[in-house]
């Protein structure tokens, strides 16, 4: 059966404070980020509903600047929404966070559920379907940056059916987002443990064999600093014109920066009929536009622009040159020299120096490091079979097409 529609506000806690947006900008600037304290949710918190809340990379605020925006807060159940910027992008504050209490960015909105009208979980799953990000991005109010007020998110549009059918939706869907969430878990542990080898071996130097080896200025004997360019075949990418640019599928992905890039891996969101700079199955891609040295794999053929490059080994030793840029390229925009950048031409990037070990040890690593970038690869194909099976089933469920 079809579900009644309701706007947001009807199922917002009674009160005066339920539905708010963050603190005035200047009130929340950088100059009142302290190292610790009360963490800021901002836009790196929230997903398309790829996840329900990113935990991490927070800025702080002391107990006496949180407190003057007591009105800001945001708890568990309390469902997050960026105001300007990203339009689209949701999250909810889950039962086993790190930190008691958070304060909305000048950039989000905060929304308190009535908990006896509208169960938080299915709320938030409503936002994270196609229908709805696009019906928020097509509510932009700005000019130069995408805004949405409070007005706005008042009156967004959601289904309402019976409490004990909203929990059963929210239960089914979580069975799908929980082994997403726990592949995702697992990749990150095994990315941990290649990284922590690379570490061990070519940044502490205790590679095997290193109680014989002699080092000299932090060269072990036989290990020489090469260029990138000798390391790698690079291709500088190259924008075809917008106009050939589509979002339904049309022609090869194309990815012109850093924006539809994963943890590891790039989401393909636009595409291109016109096909200029090409990366194939496997690249590395590097940023060389700000921020420089951002890092992803692309796991097909895809169209690259101005804001990118790729990399494929010249002595097939790709799994070990990935780990090394991800060392040399250590912060955004900050590269191992010390130099920073906010862009690199094809000489400057080709140019970079890293150290390479001989040819038995590089291959001893990739021995080592290919299964668990294979094992990667394979649980992130997995979650993208998961989540087209939840993106079918969740807007059926939620219409009431698919009985609970």
């Amino acid at each position: 059966m079809k579900w009644p529609f309701v706007n947001l506000q009807d199922v917002a806690l009674p009160g005066k404070g339920a539905i708010v947006s963050g603190p005035f900008g200047s009130n929340i600037g950088s100059r009142f980020f302290v190292d610790e304290g009360v963490p800021v949710i901002r836009g790196n918190n929230l997903t398309f509903g790829d996840r329900r809340f990113i935990d991490d990379g927070f800025v702080f605020l002391t107990e006496e600047k949180a407190h003057e925006f007591k009105n800001c807060q945001a708890v568990v159940d309390d469902l997050i929404f960026t105001a300007a910027g990203t339009i689209g992008q949701v999250g909810i504050i889950p039962p086993d966070t790190r930190f008691e209490r958070y304060i909305i960015s000048n950039k989000q909105l905060r929304f308190r559920c009535d908990v006896g009208k509208v169960f938080p979980l299915f709320l938030f799953l409503w936002f994270t379907t196609e229908y709805m990000r696009q019906y928020l991005i097509n509510q932009n109010r700005g000019c130069s940056i995408p805004l949405i007020n409070l007005g706005t998110l008042k009156s967004l549009p959601i289904p309402l059916p019976p409490l004990e059918i909203q929990k059963i939706i929210a239960s089914i869907i979580s069975t799908y987002d929980d082994l997403i969430e726990n592949n995702r878990r697992r990749m990150t542990l095994l990315e941990e443990a290649a990284r922590l080898l690379y570490q061990e071996w070519f940044v502490h130097l205790r590679f095997p064999g290193y109680e014989h080896t002699r080092i000299i200025d932090g060269v072990p004997k036989g290990w020489e600093k090469k260029t990138l360019g000798e390391l790698a075949v690079i291709t500088m990418g190259q924008s075809p014109e917008s106009r050939f640019y589509n979002d339904v599928g049309e022609g090869i992905p194309f990815h012109q920066g850093v924006a539809n890039f994963g943890d590891r891996f790039v989401n393909n969101r636009i595409f291109t009929t016109a096909v200029n700079r090409i990366a194939i199955a496997g690249d590395i891609l590097c940023s060389v536009r700000a921020p420089v040295g951002k890092l992803n794999i692309t796991l097909e053929k895809i169209v690259i622009g101005r804001g990118l490059s790729s990399l494929n080994s010249s002595t097939r030793h790709q799994s070990l040159l990935f780990y090394q840029l991800r060392n040399h390229f250590f912060k955004e925009d900050l590269i191992g020299t010390g130099a920073i950048f906010a862009s690199v031409t094809m000489r400057e990037f080709s140019s970079q120096k890293l150290l390479t070990p001989p040819t038995s040890m590089a291959d001893k690593f990739e021995e080592m490091s290919l299964p668990i970038d294979d094992e990667i690869r394979l649980l992130f194909l997995q979650n993208q079979k998961l989540r087209a099976a939840r993106d079918l089933l969740l807007p059926r469920l939620m219409n009431g097409e698919i009985a609970v």
